[in-house]
């Protein structure tokens, strides 16, 4: 998904004036033209920065491909926090990417060997230009990826593995705060208005990266569509709301 940005241009052109008192009038009209242009310009500028950007990711289509460079990680990671909240274990199949929604699995297919392997999304990376995934050195090992470190690669966005969504429940972190009175007063705005709505301690990592901080979260669903359509309804008023397996900690 490729947004192309679009820009207007604005020109102004003079013509040779015929006599002198042409020349003044001209040039007060365009300079008061000019001068009203540009407040209307500044009126509309700060209408827009007066409001709140919203991000949409949008709900990944399954079957959607795209092709790269493929990289993983490891050490020393492992045993952090990765970017969904989870800590990162290098033995797991699971992957960094730049823009998928965190809980998307993917198959991804080594282009020179067709080797294969399947990861879920938990983290996000990897921060070099030209790299499309970062793969868990489980995933790296699955695929001999470990040895060239790096490889061109096809992502492929798939259904979660059934065996992985046996018995499994799934929640929105809607915001992660360093205070519990915030997190309090964020689950009293919310109640009214969402079922299962939840505060969670999560305690600072030793291995850096996260601080004490208490997540407040919403729904607790059978399935990640399910968790998505809580999401949806969230969405406008927190924009960086993300799915995660309940049993997070």
């Amino acid at each position: 998904m490729k947004l192309s940005p679009s820009f207007t241009k604005m020109n102004t052109r003079g013509t040779g004036p015929a006599t002198t008192e042409f020349v003044h009038r001209t040039s007060a009209r365009s300079a008061f033209a000019l001068l009203l242009a540009t407040l209307f310009l500044i009126t509309l500028l700060s209408a827009c920065g007066s409001r709140r950007a919203t991000v949409r990711v949008p709900v990944p289509r399954i079957g959607a491909t795209e092709e790269g460079i493929a990289s993983w990680y490891g050490e020393p990671y492992h045993g952090r926090r990765a970017a969904n909240g989870e800590l990162f274990d290098m033995e797991q199949f699971t992957a960094a990417h730049p823009s998928l929604p965190f809980e998307t699995w993917v198959r991804v297919r080594l282009l020179a060997t067709k080797k294969e392997t399947q990861v879920r999304i938990t983290d996000r990376g990897p921060f070099v230009k030209g790299r499309i995934i970062d793969l868990s050195r489980a995933a790296a090992r699955d695929i001999d990826l470990l040895r060239p470190g790096t490889a061109k690669v096809r992502v492929t966005v798939i259904a979660p593995p059934k065996a992985y969504l046996r018995g499994r429940q799934f929640t929105v972190q809607v915001s992660s705060v360093p205070g519990k009175a915030r997190a309090e007063s964020l689950q009293r705005q919310l109640a009214p208005h969402h079922k299962d709505v939840s505060i969670r301690h999560r305690d600072a990592n030793p291995k850096g990266g996260h601080a004490e901080a208490w997540r407040v979260l919403v729904g607790r669903e059978h399935s990640p569509a399910a968790a998505q359509s809580v999401l949806e309804r969230l969405r406008d008023k927190f924009p960086n709301a993300f799915i995660v397996p309940w049993n997070v900690e």
